[in-house]
């Protein structure tokens, strides 16, 4: 009997002495401290805004965030994949070059032709803030790029820390400005101005304990930086757009909602949203940055990484499944204590997305590993027809039944059939892998 209670105990104990479970540790409290900050704050700022407010931010960072997985063309990625650091250092250099570029390209293309693209996306109400659009895909790629470079070097603990002091300085700011004025715009400039803050906070901890980047580079001339954008081209070619699509799956209810039910709809979406997503999305993001190094290395010494797939999958499906079952049983109950009686229609979403993030939280590892395997196009092919899945989902839920609920749930149900197949997929191609080495 004792034998049989202390087996899990041992398995636990090999698990948390497992380096890879303390990094994915360190770099989930970030994520949690940064959620606990951002609900903490969340009962006060829904009461100060009210749904159209954030049906109007939503409707924004919507547009932002079909814009910023192109805001570097997917390079800064990549910074993780080379053996030299000064092949790395290398690829910063092009990020940031690639992102002013790209900052300039979309202001003159919003500039020329933005009020056509509020028309065609229904989202006349933003028109006057497109102007921080750029200014938004620009911050974006610099906080991507010192991210994937702290990752690079293990540098959890800063990825974590900044993630809070993030979180704690931005949901103030709304508070604090909010009480002299609880508008929309309010809300789109700290989201536009929060991307910056963000970036700052992880360039200042890299350069803090990288203050010998720039002695690597009198070791010898690194690769120029034509041959390393070359020899990463998959990630404009394939990634930046298959991030772009999975961006505007994403972001897609939120426009749709909002053009064909209205602003509060997607103010509800965009709460629901808030207090799904950011778990499932930051614990899954906090194993993907620390799995996505582990698997690389482990390419580059030819070892089978399919174990290291299952389990982790296994562990964020075991994971994640309590929090659902709780949200699904007593979802819009809860939305009304925490949010006050306006925001029952939240929790009724909520149950709903409850599902979608679950499987969205337990395909991550199987996301990191796509550009190890040299996977691209066939994921933006995946990409491509998985939009227009939940498209059709979140029309049907309105032709159909002439219903914002139904439309969410056939589109979290979408969700739910489209990341089961993409995590098979991937484990398929992983035995396939080992198969032909």
């Amino acid at each position: 009997m004792n034998s049989a209670i202390s087996l899990p105990r041992r398995a636990l104990d090999r698990v948390w002495r497992s380096r890879f479970a303390r990094n994915v540790a360190v770099v989930a409290s970030g994520a949690a401290g940064a959620q606990a900050i951002t609900m903490a704050f969340a009962p006060l700022i829904t009461r100060i805004y009210g749904p159209e407010a954030f049906g109007l931010l939503g409707t924004f960072m919507a547009i932002v965030a079909v814009a910023v997985p192109v805001a570097a063309l997917a390079y800064p990625i990549a910074i993780v994949l080379p053996r030299d650091d000064r092949d790395a250092l290398g690829l910063v250099r092009l990020s940031v070059i690639l992102s002013f570029a790209v900052a300039l390209l979309a202001a003159a293309g919003l500039w020329a032709g933005g009020d056509w693209l509020t028309a065609t996306l229904g989202a006349e109400s933003v028109a006057g803030f497109l102007f921080l659009v750029p200014l938004a895909m620009l911050f974006a790629a610099w906080m991507q790029i010192a991210q994937q470079w702290l990752i690079r070097k293990k540098e959890f603990g800063v990825v974590a820390r900044s993630a809070v002091a993030h979180s704690l300085i931005l949901n103030t700011a709304k508070s604090g400005i909010g009480w002299l004025h609880p508008v929309g715009v309010v809300l789109i400039v700290l989201a536009t101005l929060g991307q910056a803050l963000h970036a700052g906070l992880l360039f200042t901890g890299a350069l803090r304990r990288y203050q010998g980047i720039t002695a690597e580079r009198d070791e010898g001339p690194g690769t120029p930086l034509k041959e390393l954008a070359h020899r990463h081209r998959d990630f404009p070619l394939y990634r930046a757009p298959q991030n772009a699509i999975y961006a505007l799956s994403q972001a897609l209810p939120i426009l749709l909602l909002a053009a064909l039910f209205g602003p509060a709809a997607a103010g509800f979406y965009a709460l629901a949203k808030l207090v799904m997503g950011p778990p499932a999305l930051l614990l899954g993001k906090a194993v993907s940055d620390v799995f996505y190094p582990k698997i690389t290395e482990a390419t580059h010494e030819g070892r089978d990484v399919g174990p290291m797939l299952l389990k982790a999958t296994g562990i964020l499906a075991i994971v994640g499944l309590a929090p659902v079952v709780v949200v699904v049983v007593l979802g819009p109950s809860l939305f009304v204590f925490v949010f006050g009686s306006d925001w029952v229609v939240s929790g009724d979403y909520a149950r709903w997305l409850a599902l979608f993030y679950l499987f969205n939280l337990i395909n991550r590892p199987c996301f990191s590993v796509i550009p190890v395997f040299g996977a691209q196009r066939g994921f933006l092919l995946y990409e491509v027809l998985t939009l227009i899945f939940k498209a059709l989902a979140l029309v049907a839920g309105y032709k159909l039944f002439d219903s914002d609920i139904w439309a969410v749930a056939l589109f979290s149900l979408a969700g739910v059939v489209s990341y089961s197949l993409v995590t098979l997929w991937v484990i398929w191609l992983s035995l396939y892998r080992m198969q032909h080495v």
